[in-house]
């Protein structure tokens, strides 16, 4: 049985990476992931990018194993590699080529030499990110959406069992966004595929466990479901008169809209307290769960005294 019929895994094993100055990046992070579309939260700076260059064999750790589809990072990078796709937060090259040369090319370096099958597999990948109709197309007159597809179809093209994408929709209109939340999704359904951010939005219906990474550390891991379960008691509305609220260091504001006269704000609570008028919200949404659990984490932290710099 090869490596793709395997049900391919990311082992992380108590990693640590410190970078120059002693500041920890990543502080003994612990953590499996399994086929389907898996989110990693956090806010910039959280740790998130470091994490993903190093599951990449990128970035050698300075403790503790990471282990994809049975190989050491470090030790076996060439067979790693093999295995994964990567889109980089920054990708925008190839900017004079046109898009069916970029992936011929790159289907050429991962070794599918065979002129039919090459242009097959690059016909297949541009229909599967929709971009089959501006193939003929150089990159630079691609919209900022198209080129983000662009970078996934690259990653795809050897066939990898595992998708890594890094903060996916940013510069991305809301149109380009649910477009590609909708990919990531459909892609999901047969391959590991990480999906580092810090909005929310960017998991879509297609992501049914997430981990919340802050100050370097792991600080949840569950579903969506869970996380919501744990925001309940932190996420309020306060219903104010006229058309203008005053802003609080109590909450932090959510959403607001403007009704008969009236103010309606969603708050999330920063002390988990209740501010003075305000009702609980009995479904709040996985955003302010989100929101919730960091501010109270924040919270925690201060108490503590030792916020891990990142």
């Amino acid at each position: 049985m090869g490596e793709r019929e395997r049900d391919i895994s990311i082992s992380i094993q108590k990693v640590r990476h410190v970078y120059k100055g002693g500041n920890p990046a990543i502080n003994g992070m612990s953590l499996d992931i399994h086929t389907g579309l898996f989110g990693m939260l956090g806010p910039n700076g959280a740790g998130k990018s470091t994490l993903m260059r190093i599951i990449c064999s990128l970035l050698v750790p300075t403790e503790g194993r990471v282990i994809v589809g049975g190989h050491d990072v470090v030790k076996e990078r060439r067979h790693v590699r093999r295995l994964l796709g990567y889109l980089p937060q920054d990708f925008n090259a190839w900017r004079l080529h046109r898009v069916e040369e970029v992936l011929g090319t790159l289907a050429t370096l991962s070794g599918l030499e065979n002129n039919s099958e090459r242009r097959a597999r690059v016909a297949e990948i541009l229909e599967l990110v929709g971009l089959l109709d501006v193939s003929h197309r150089k990159v630079k007159s691609l919209s900022g959406g198209m080129v983000r597809r662009l970078g996934v179809a690259q990653a795809l093209i050897h066939d990898p069992k595992i998708l890594i994408v890094d903060e996916p929709t940013v510069g991305l209109d809301p149109e380009e966004r649910i477009h590609f939340r909708q990919l990531m999704a459909k892609l999901g359904k047969d391959r590991i595929i990480i999906l580092s951010t810090h909005i929310v939005g960017d998991l879509g219906a297609g992501c049914h466990d997430l981990a919340l990474i802050d100050r370097g550390r792991l600080e949840f891991r569950g579903s969506p479901e869970k996380l919501i379960a744990h925001a309940k008691g932190f996420v309020f509305e306060i219903h104010m008169e006229g058309n203008r609220a005053e802003p609080s260091d109590q909450y932090e504001v959510v959403s607001q809209e403007q009704k008969l006269g009236r103010t309606i704000i969603r708050v999330v609570s920063r002390m988990g307290e209740i501010p003075d008028g305000a009702v609980p919200v009995d479904n709040p949404t996985l955003e302010e769960a989100y929101l919730a659990f960091m501010a109270s984490n924040s919270v925690k932290q201060a108490v503590k005294g030792g916020e891990v710099q990142s």
